[in-house]
This record gives structure tokens, C-alpha cells and sequence, in this order.
């Protein structure tokens, strides 16, 4: 959950870098949320007999959608790729199991890096 909310609170951050852990973690929070968000309006839906859409899923998707695309441009970034690669689905995610550049690149400085220094 602190990857996601780390990615939460770089809600609009284009620039940097971000690690895969930071990106895989922010995904899988982000499939955990809107199942259970896709579960409660199910069961409202069926005790009240009443249809209302999908409202609670747009409403959560269209909140994340910034986070998603920051912490994406962020994640190519780590490889050394410019942030456009985000509208290339298929090739994007593969970039994204990419392990990224070692060291220091024209984006920023390794994520990685930092995280292990601290430790």
C-alpha cells in the first residue's frame, strides 16, 4: 500500500524516475481497489434491485488516471525512454518489466540507488 500511496502523493509528477517495485505495486493497488470497489456496487445493485452503471469505477478510474500516466512516464523514464512511450500500450508495458539504468541518466538520478544507501 505505500507504493501506491507514494504514487498517490506524486499524483501529477511527470518528471524523475520511478523503480519498478513503485509501478507494479501502484498496478496491483490499484486492480485491489477497483475489485472491491466493482464488489460493493455489485452487492448494492443487488439488495436494491436498482442499476446504477458503473459509478463507483469510473469515478475511482477517472481519479487515478493522472497517477497512472505520472507514475508511467516516471517508471520510462527509469529506463532512459522518453515519457511518450506511455501511448504505445503493448510496448509500453513491456518497457515497464525493463530493470532500469543503473546510476544517474538524463531523468535523474537511479531510484534505486537512494533506496539502498539509506538502508
Amino acid at each position: 500500500m505505500k507504493w501506491y500511496l507514494t504514487a498517490l502523493k506524486k499524483y501529477a509528477v511527470f518528471s524523475g524516475r520511478a523503480r519498478r517495485k513503485e509501478y507494479w505495486m501502484f498496478l496491483l493497488w490499484w486492480f485491489i481497489i477497483a475489485g472491491i470497489l466493482g464488489f460493493i456496487q455489485g452487492s448494492i445493485e443487488g439488495v436494491t434491485r436498482k442499476h446504477f452503471g458503473s459509478i463507483f469505477i469510473n469515478i475511482y478510474l477517472l481519479a487515478n488516471l493522472i497517477p497512472y500516466f505520472a507514475v508511467s512516464v516516471r517508471r520510462k523514464h527509469d529506463i532512459g525512454k522518453s515519457g511518450w512511450f506511455v501511448l504505445i500500450p503493448i510496448y509500453g508495458l513491456i518497457l515497464n518489466a525493463k530493470e532500469g539504468n543503473k546510476g544517474d541518466n538524463q531523468y535523474g538520478p537511479d531510484p534505486k540507488a537512494k533506496v539502498l544507501f539509506l538502508k
